[in-house]
């Protein structure tokens, strides 16, 4: 069967909301370290990782030794009623790795739940049902993270259980500071932090929630030190901060295992998810053992932290540390980020490159000015696929074009990827500027 004979079935019994990258979507089938081959034989340098998901690439023997290993038990499931042996030893190693005074995790199936399960946290602890987040951010799909959500893109209701209230700081390109120095961008922000708090909320909000880097919105990065400001007046009003590491998470920024502590602060708690399973599902929450254990009703995970996902994500997070995967991601990062950055300047169709380790955005708008280009990321993105690299796009105008390779990137892949991304940048240049 051809894979547009599967796009056609795909869209008859799947919701219409639910994307499909490509003019003509492609399945893959078979993947192997860094690069994944479509039903049809067409091979791809993967620049995407499922979403920044396949942190440590395809076909890693360790994580499928350990997944094939809990597989030959027949225990596949259990439920949190009774111990697993890796949920333990999965949830020790993350509280040491957190630096959060007497840690305690939580896992879930996704990043979507855990922000639920942190966001419920808060709340209860503070007696609260306000939230400070971001303009331009994302949160996930469930019913209070859409309602924090601060990109109507992905918003797709009104409606929330939480009574959200949007502060500066995220998407600096094209922000109210733009141009401003690293120091007046953050004084900027805390003045605007102080003035949300005092119109918008009666005081007693529950929490902040903020990504280090946003994601979805288009790798958006603020300056080192914003959150830590923003840490001093959240502690003058007792305002617990909850940072989203579901893509910043596990070395990949290069220069910090967190997202967080490029900003000179340790959280009240993290989320995360993606790349610690390198594919399989499981999220969770590290946070505060008096913030953890502040519910007083019952509750379970029938499938949060289940033998399977915990036995794979503990063998991914070994690998990962094991092989200096954030040095690696330091190394390539810096490198593709000036290559790309070299390319820019040649092509009027590139606003913006930034980014950190392997999570890259390239802004681009219409040649000659900075409004954005929908079309060129489009362009990019079929242009690419065309010579056999497979890119994310995002941004709160979908003009973002979103680079996260597998963290076991080669030099030379980065090499190659540079130059199909010239090329494919050079494409939506030219058809632009006509």
């Amino acid at each position: 069967m051809s894979e547009r004979t599967l796009a056609r079935r795909h869209r008859a019994v799947l919701p219409d909301w639910l994307a499909l990258y490509y003019d003509d979507p492609i399945e893959i089938v078979r993947a192997e370290g860094r690069r994944v081959t479509d039903s049809e034989g067409n091979t791809y340098l993967d620049f995407f990782a499922g979403i920044l998901t396949n942190a440590i690439g395809y076909g890693i023997a360790e994580i499928s030794d350990a997944v094939r290993a809990q597989l030959d038990t027949g225990v596949l499931h259990t439920s949190t009623l009774y111990l697993i042996r890796k949920q333990v030893e999965l949830a020790e190693q993350i509280a040491e790795l957190s630096g959060i005074p007497d840690a305690k995790v939580f896992f879930t199936n996704s990043g979507t739940e855990a922000n639920e399960t942190a966001l419920m946290l808060a709340t209860q602890y503070r007696r609260s049902n306000q939230v400070l987040a971001f303009r331009n951010s994302y949160h996930g799909r469930a019913f209070a993270t859409i309602g924090i959500t601060g990109n109507r893109g992905w918003s797709a209701s009104s409606l929330s259980p939480v009574k959200v209230s949007y502060v500066h700081g995220g998407y600096r390109y094209r922000g109210p500071f733009r141009g401003y120095s690293d120091a007046d961008y953050v004084k900027a922000c805390v003045d605007d932090l102080r003035d949300v708090l005092q119109t918008t909320t009666s005081g007693d909000v529950a929490a902040m929630i903020a990504e280090p880097i946003q994601g979805v919105g288009g790798f958006n990065v603020p300056p080192d030190g914003l959150l830590g400001a923003f840490k001093e007046v959240l502690d003058e009003h007792g305002i617990l901060l909850i940072s989203d590491e579901v893509q910043t998470g596990w070395g990949r920024t290069g220069e910090h295992f967190w997202g967080i502590q490029a900003h000179g602060v340790t959280p009240d708690a993290m989320t995360f998810a993606k790349g610690l399973g390198n594919g399989l599902a499981i999220g969770g929450v590290v946070a505060r053992g008096d913030l953890m254990d502040c519910l007083q009703a019952n509750s379970i995970s029938t499938f949060g932290g289940n033998p399977v996902s915990t036995a794979g994500a503990k063998a991914t997070l070994d690998y990962l540390l094991d092989n200096d995967l954030q040095g690696n991601a330091a190394k390539l990062g810096d490198r593709i980020i000036g290559g790309l950055r070299e390319i820019g300047e040649r092509y009027g169709v590139v606003g913006d490159v930034r980014g950190k380790g392997l999570m890259i955005g390239v802004e681009l708008v219409e040649p000659g000015g900075t409004e954005p280009s929908p079309p060129a990321a489009g362009i990019v993105l079929e242009e690419t696929k065309a010579r056999g690299l497979l890119v994310g796009k995002g941004g709160l105008h979908n003009n973002v074009i979103r680079l996260a390779p597998p963290m076991t990137l080669t030099d030379s892949e980065a090499e190659e990827a540079l130059r199909i991304l010239g090329e494919s940048i050079a494409k939506a240049d030219e058809e632009r500027s006509r």
